[in-house]
């Protein structure tokens, strides 16, 4: 199985999403699968323009020069494809939906109807055939990913894709976080990442029990969200002190 996620985060290897991607794909790894984290914000990707040419003119090509070709390589090899952003905005970060939209050249402009008569296009090609998604925003919910939740959906549908497993992370500048009292907590949750790569490769997706687990704050305390929510309106308040 060859597993290739496209990490969205304008970061890169310094973000947070970087380390939910690492952790998962290492747990892949040693279950024997074959995987890699591309990182788009080491690409030039231009946004797509609309032009049809990849379905027109030149089938499966687009007309632009730029690296794009190089990254739908990597798609078409790849089993499996994953999906990588921190929220931007309640979505997906600009270098990703920037990356989503150039897919239009695995398409075809043929119509089929899904298994509840509703339009989608063909793909051009039989590889990948299951999704993956990783993403993490700042604030200490789950609920800020309501809208990826159902992006993403619709996305595997369009494609005709499966989901294999979604990891959503509220509070995610913990995962980088320096705090003694706090690194034993992330260890565990990387942990638990691993266990959710291992179980996608040799299961074929992740197990609820681990997605459910998964969904859990960083922290076992009691009112995490409040806890959280003082301890980063503490950290802007000096912010303004030293800036003022």
């Amino acid at each position: 199985m060859k597993i290739t996620v496209f990490n969205g985060s304008p970061r890169a290897k310094l973000g947070n999403t970087n380390v939910i991607v690492e952790n998962f794909l290492e747990g892949a790894r040693q279950a024997g699968a074959e995987a890699e984290q591309v990182y788009l914000a080491k690409y030039k990707i231009n946004p797509c323009r609309g032009c049809k040419t990849c379905w027109e003119k030149t089938p499966g090509k687009c007309a632009q020069k730029d690296d794009m070709a190089e990254l739908i390589d990597k798609v078409i090899s790849s089993d499996v494809m994953g999906f990588a952003t921190p929220v931007y905005a309640d979505n997906v970060s600009g270098t990703l939906k920037n990356f989503i939209d150039r897919l239009i050249v695995i398409g075809d402009p043929h119509w089929v109807k899904d298994e509840f008569g509703e339009c989608r296009h063909v793909l051009r090609y039989e590889k990948p055939n299951r999704l993956l998604v990783f993403s993490n925003c700042g604030f200490p919910e789950q609920s800020h990913f309501q809208v990826l939740r159902l992006l993403f959906k619709r996305m595997a549908r369009n494609l005709g894709w499966s989901i294999m497993g979604e990891v959503y992370r509220a509070g995610g500048a913990l995962l980088t976080s320096k705090d003694e009292n706090t690194i034993p907590f992330i260890e565990k949750y990387k942990q638990l990442l691993k266990k959710a790569g291992a179980e996608a490769v040799e299961q074929g997706r992740i197990s609820e029990e681990t997605s459910a687990e998964l969904e859990k704050p960083l922290l076992p305390i009691p009112n995490f969200t409040d806890v959280f929510f003082r301890r980063v309106n503490q950290i802007c308040d000096e912010m303004d002190l030293r800036f003022k």
